[in-house]
């Protein structure tokens, strides 16, 4: 019997390898792959305020509108779309939205406050007033944001004489997860 050389014995384990190698490969197609199964999903409205602190606000109401199926149409999934929709300037969905969130007991000052912004871009002043104190004093006075979107109202509510052609020196800036204040354009 003869005996098998080296370079044979290298060949046939290299071959044996790759065999192995060749085993059900999975379909890497074009698409990202789907859920794992027996997966769980994270919760969409984490996920909607992560995207909102990222700037993502499409992306954010899509995730909202997710957690939506998930939990129902909560204070925090109507607050959270109302948000949404305030910072891509849907305003009329955005005042639909946080009203319905401030129906509840349970809702937050931030959510008061977002709907007076929404309030004060849209020039009704004295309601966006009024929302505003409520806001501030659900909150006990403790938020800036608050307080000073309210001095603006009431600002503008006391100056109501703009002219058509008067150009507004004010914009609608993000601070936090899901809290908006008007500030003057310098």
């Amino acid at each position: 019997m003869q005996q098998a050389s080296p370079k044979a014995a290298l060949v046939l384990l290299t071959c044996l390898f790759l065999a192995g190698c060749l085993g059900q490969q999975p379909d890497n197609g074009p698409f990202a792959p789907g859920p794992a199964p027996g997966a769980t999903g994270v919760d969409g409205l984490l996920v909607g305020h992560r995207l909102m602190d990222a700037g993502e606000f499409e992306l954010a109401q899509k995730a909202y509108s997710r957690a939506a199926l998930d939990q129902g149409m909560t204070a925090d999934v109507l607050a959270g779309l109302g948000s949404a929709n305030l910072a891509l300037g849907r305003l009329g969905s955005a005042e639909r939205l946080l009203r319905r969130a401030i129906e509840g007991d349970d809702a937050t000052p931030e959510t008061w406050n977002n709907l007076g912004v929404v309030l004060v871009e849209q020039g009704n002043y004295p309601e966006a007033e009024q929302i505003l104190r409520r806001a501030y004093a659900l909150d006990d006075g403790e938020s800036d944001a608050i307080r000073d979107n309210l001095r603006l109202a009431l600002a503008k509510s006391e100056n109501s004489e703009y002219g058509a052609d008067e150009e507004q020196d004010y914009k609608v800036v993000r601070r936090g997860s899901s809290e908006y204040l008007i500030r003057k354009i310098p």
